[in-house]
Order: structure tokens, then C-alpha cells, then sequence
């Protein structure tokens, strides 16, 4: 029977091709989104991957969300962390609520969305968890403290829920993706991107969504089972952790 897997902020950008790469591996995938409805139908109808909509911040929307997505398509055996968002500016510019949006999509969804699975996971002992970080919660980036302090927030979460689980077959790791050719990065002006972020990247080149995808998919599979607790750097050489 094929193993379901949840993808948050699973209908755009990296998201989307890691929910289009398991469906591909013969996974049954729902794909979480937030708030653009539009891109979200759009993506179901290219598709064909269940869509489910909830806000990942919030502890009780991911537990009847995911009540949701069991209902259909059966026990959650592989879930993958992507929902993420930015409100960039310098410390001494940012206010509350850019601080507390970052951390509680990008760090706090991870204690909201893997409390709701994990057990389940361990009574199974099987589970695969996926979470998306970023280099930059590797090596920080200027006017990214929220940022890059989630990012490194959920490297850590990642080791320390790893060894919790390792004797139960349930693997949690992460991918820290470079510079990826996504709406976020196009959005960058074309004469910072050419004269500051490439020449940074020794492979010369953007990331694309797939790559990232393809590196899910192999450590959702049974033949990753020996790698738990570790971050995959995917970054063109850019940083070596």
C-alpha cells in the first residue's frame, strides 16, 4: 500500500516540486497551503495531489488539519517541513510582529505539525520527517535575525527528535537548500543577483525546486534508513557545515 506524505506549503515553489516528486515515487501526497487559494487549485487541478488548507502556526489547525488528511488518505508515515515565509530588515528596524510571523511559520509548525504525527509514527515504527531549513540558518544572513534564527531553530529540533525516535525506525532530517530558483529568489533585483549571490555560488548557477525534491524523496525512502539527525547541505558549494 502506498505510504502517505504531508508536504506543508506544498502547492508553490519547492514545496510543490517535493509533493510532484513523491507522488511521482507512488507516495499518496496531501499538499498543505496557507492562503493563496488561487495557486493552490491551480496546482490540484495540474496535478492531481489533495490540497488541504490550515495555518501551520497554529497548534489546533494543524491537529484538525491533519485529521483531515488521515481521513482521506489513510496514516501519516512521511512528513516534510517546507511552509516558510520572510519579513526581512536589520534588527534595529524590526518590529514584533516580523519577528513572531517568521518564528512561529517557520520554527513553531515544527513542534505544531510533527506532536500531531509522531506518535502514531512510533506506535507504526516507521516514520520519515523532512524538514526544510535553509544556509542561512547555517551562516545567518544580514536582515534575516528571525530568519535564520528559525532556520538554525529547526537544525537543532531536527537532531534532538532524531535521537528520540532512532530505535523506532523513525528517521527526522533536514536539507538546508542554497539560492533556489523559486518566486522568492526571481523577486530579486537581476543586478544584485548576477554581481552578488552567483558569484557567491562556486557551481555558478541557481538551485532548481527538483534538486531539493529529488534529495526528500531519497531520505523518505526505505533506503535512507541509516541516515537520521543529519542536515544535507544542497547549496552549489556556496557554505560547507
Amino acid at each position: 500500500m502506498a505510504r502517505v506524505a504531508v508536504v506543508t506549503g506544498g502547492t508553490r515553489g519547492i514545496g510543490a516540486a517535493i509533493a510532484k516528486a513523491l507522488k511521482a515515487a507512488g507516495y499518496k501526497v496531501a499538499a498543505n497551503y496557507a492562503g493563496n487559494h488561487e495557486a493552490a487549485q491551480k496546482f490540484k487541478a495540474e496535478t492531481g495531489i489533495s490540497i488541504f488548507k490550515w495555518d501551520v502556526s497554529s497548534f489546533e489547525a494543524c491537529a484538525e488539519g491533519l485529521k483531515k488528511v488521515e481521513a482521506e488518505l489513510g496514516p501519516i508515515e512521511v512528513l516534510v517541513n517546507n511552509a516558510g515565509i520572510t519579513r526581512d530588515t536589520t534588527l534595529h528596524r524590526m518590529k514584533p510582529d516580523q519577528w513572531n510571523a517568521v518564528i512561529n511559520t517557520n520554527l513553531n509548525s515544527l513542534f505544531n505539525m510533527c506532536r500531531h504525527v509522531i506518535e502514531g509514527m512510533r506506535e507504526r515504527k516507521f516514520g520519515r520527517i523532512v524538514n526544510i531549513a535553509s544556509i542561512n540558518g547555517q551562516k545567518g544572513q544580514i536582515g534575516q535575525t528571525n530568519y535564520s534564527a528559525a532556520k538554525a531553530g529547526e537544525i537543532g529540533f531536527t537532531k534532538a527528535l532524531a535521537q528520540e525516535n532512532a530505535k523506532l525506525n523513525v528517521t527526522v532530517n533536514a536539507i538546508a537548500p542554497g539560492y533556489i530558483n523559486t518566486e522568492m529568489v526571481q523577486a530579486v533585483p537581476k543586478d544584485v543577483l548576477e554581481k552578488n549571490i552567483l558569484p557567491q555560488i562556486p557551481i555558478g548557477r541557481l538551485g532548481e525546486p527538483e534538486e531539493i525534491a529529488r534529495c526528500v524523496v531519497f531520505l523518505a525512502s526505505d533506503d535512507a534508513g541509516l541516515i537520521t539527525g543529519s542536515t544535507m547541505t544542497v547549496n552549489g558549494g556556496q557554505y560547507f557545515a
